[in-house]
């Protein structure tokens, strides 16, 4: 690294540019980090008490999963992602990082059910094939110099198909269209992955207060925790081993 005694003013500047960037996004995939563990606690958290050393489900698991109550673990999620980037301008950034956290939370008793249906082996695997593949498509899209935005305008639209679709195969119930809405979903958030970093990364400005630079995190952090949840469900549903 170049001694800063012997930087112009424009050098100096590119580098405390490049080391905000750097600690920014850090940030971003800190935030992502602790609220994937979040998930996946409550997940299995939930998991426990949802279900008896027989197998059986326990009054808690029957509450969640088969009464009317399982539709509101299903769209809170939905509903606190909405309310989250509707309200984080005007939230203090501790509390949008909170809410993230407890939304993170929420998400992962929603998802437990899928630790009923998979087996443990190949969550672990699919969890880490994601995992692999988020990471050298987030590395792509924060390293490359091609503007992504029009393949993000392209992929934004196909999510929005894709979502009609699975509306649609809820009430059709076709293992054909699941297949189809689970190779094209890979497809799509791989894509949203690579958009959404360089995205994020353009977000950055070094003259944001702290303030401001956490709530970008924390958006941003939620956006690329979203890309990652979605493409490991849309992978489980094509490679998972069912109980």
């Amino acid at each position: 690294m170049q001694d800063p005694r012997f930087m112009s003013s424009t050098q100096a500047q590119a580098a405390n540019i490049d080391a905000g960037l750097r600690a920014y996004m850090l940030g971003v995939y800190n935030h992502m980090t602790i609220g994937m563990a979040i998930t996946g606690f409550f997940a299995y958290l939930t998991k426990i008490m949802s279900v008896t050393s027989e197998g059986m489900l326990t009054p808690f698991g029957a509450a969640i999963y088969t009464s009317p109550l399982k539709w509101l673990v299903m769209l809170a999620p939905l509903g606190m992602v909405f309310w989250l980037s509707a309200k984080v301008q005007t939230m203090k950034p501790e509390t949008a990082r909170n809410l993230f956290y407890a939304f993170a939370a929420i998400m992962g008793i929603s998802l437990s059910s899928l630790l009923l249906v998979f087996t443990g082996e190949s969550i672990i695997r699919v969890f880490f094939l994601t995992a692999a593949s988020f990471s050298a498509l987030s590395i792509y899209g924060y390293t490359t110099k091609k503007n992504l935005t029009s393949l993000g305008s392209f992929l934004i639209m196909g999510l929005v198909g894709l979502i009609l679709a699975s509306i649609v195969n809820i009430f059709l119930a076709s293992s054909a269209m699941q297949f189809i809405i689970s190779v094209v979903g890979v497809l799509i958030f791989a894509g949203l992955t690579a958009y959404d970093t360089q995205r994020i990364k353009l977000m950055y400005m070094a003259s944001d207060d702290r303030g401001t630079a956490l709530k970008k995190s924390i958006m941003g952090a939620l956006t690329l925790y979203l890309d990652f949840i979605n493409m490991f469900i849309m992978l489980l549903q094509l490679l998972g081993n069912r109980e």
